[in-house]
């Protein structure tokens, strides 16, 4: 008999693998139409007639209604919102949302984010250290959020908003 943490990993493997099969034309770097900026790092862009969100890979903005998060949001807004990207899919999170590197002309978006201070290298889901070092250039510079003495990574602010 599953347990109930293995029953859960068998129905999220299961998801990603039905949401992997259903958007395989995305897979493979096409153009899409940006439709929406839900925040700093999830857009929707437009593919046969449904919109999809993509979540951007490996950074994490503040979220709305956190300091910064609208500024993150307003970021990306100016980068992409109507415009055509690029997207390259690395899988599916919880939420059933592609999770991307995505591109407008020669810009990579999610290294934008970081580079202007307006999100943090979410190491739990990569340790490519060049991110690392985007990230920290931004500190040092005190660009964006890292203005603030005391940023509190998104995560971490999420779990605060549950209590």
């Amino acid at each position: 008999m599953l347990t109930r943490a293995a029953m859960k990993i068998r129905i999220y493997f299961g998801l990603a693998c039905i949401a992997l099969i259903c958007f395989v034309p995305i897979c493979f770097g096409s153009e899409y139409q940006v439709v929406d900026v839900i925040a700093g790092d999830i857009i929707k862009v437009h593919h046969e007639n449904t919109a999809i969100e993509i979540r951007l890979a490996a950074i994490d903005s503040p979220e709305i209604g956190q300091p910064w998060g609208e500024r993150a949001k307003e970021f990306t807004r100016q980068l992409v919102l109507n415009k055509k990207v690029a997207v390259l899919p690395i899988g599916i999170d919880r939420r059933g949302r592609i999770i991307a590197w995505v591109y407008i002309d020669d810009i990579d978006l999610n290294k934008a984010l970081l580079r202007a201070g307006l999100a943090w290298h979410d190491r739990r889901q990569s340790q490519e250290s060049l991110l690392t070092a985007l990230e920290m250039e931004a500190r040092v510079a005190k660009k964006g959020l890292w203005s603030e003495p005391d940023a509190i990574p998104p995560w971490e602010w999420r779990e605060r908003q549950k209590v």
